[in-house]
Order: structure tokens, then sequence, then C-alpha cells
């Protein structure tokens, strides 16, 4: 966990401080380290597209779940809490899913995500974090 940050946040300001650290994890986790390669091989209809043998369509799903562990491994570095992670994981997923069959755009996607940062503040804020050693 980054010492930046107090988890379980106890104040108004430690909450806001929270929620910027991971809306700075998330803009680093869905941009330069995501790359281009990731971007693409995570959306089966854009591996479709491409017709390159090299990258199969059906590299979407590993890509995919590559692409959510860099969040949720950046979520459980940042709050230090484990259950936030695989929440993540299962969450953004769903999400960027959703997104690349073409439900959602850029950026209701993006609000998503960062609603799903507000509400692991808001949880560990009002003390429901999952583990005993944490409030």
């Amino acid at each position: 966990m980054f010492d930046l940050v107090a988890f379980p946040p106890e104040t108004w300001l430690g909450a806001t401080q929270l929620f910027l650290a991971l809306a700075v994890g998330h803009a680093l986790a869905d941009f330069p380290l995501q790359g281009e390669f990731l971007a693409k091989c995570k959306n089966r209809h854009a591996l479709k597209a491409l017709n390159d043998p090299e990258r199969p369509p059906s590299i979407w799903v590993v890509c995919m779940l590559v692409h959510c562990l860099i969040h949720a491994g950046m979520v459980w570095w940042i709050t230090g809490n484990f259950v936030f992670g695989l929440i993540e994981l299962v969450v953004h997923f769903i999400i960027d899913v959703v997104k690349c069959e073409g439900y959602s755009s850029f950026n209701s996607d993006q609000l998503l995500h960062f609603l799903c940062k507000l509400a692991y503040v808001g949880m560990a804020f009002a003390g429901i974090t999952f583990c005993c050693c944490c409030g």
C-alpha cells in the first residue's frame, strides 16, 4: 500500500486523497500500461477486423484478463485491500466487455470505472473493507 494515502480513510480529506490516488492508478493502467497491443487485442471485434493469423480472435479473453489484472493490481496496491482488487478485476472485465461489444461508449466506460473507484472510497470510508486487519 502507498504511504501517500490512509486506508481506510478517516476524514473527507483522506477519502479525497484515496479517490485521487485511485484515479491516477486508473489513468496509468488504462493508458500507458495498457498499450496498443492490449487495447486492440482485448476486443474480439478488433481482432476479427485485423485478420492477422498472429493475433487470432480467440486471444481476446486472455488479453482482456491481463488488462483487468493490471487494474486489479493497481487497486490492490493503492488500497492494500485484496478484496477491492478482486472486485476491480471482475467489474472492470464486465465494463470493458460491454464497451467492446458496442453497448457503451468510451466516455460512459470511463465514467463507470471512476464510479467504481468512488464506490471503493465510499465503502472504505463507511468501514466496509471486507477484511479484519484494516477496520
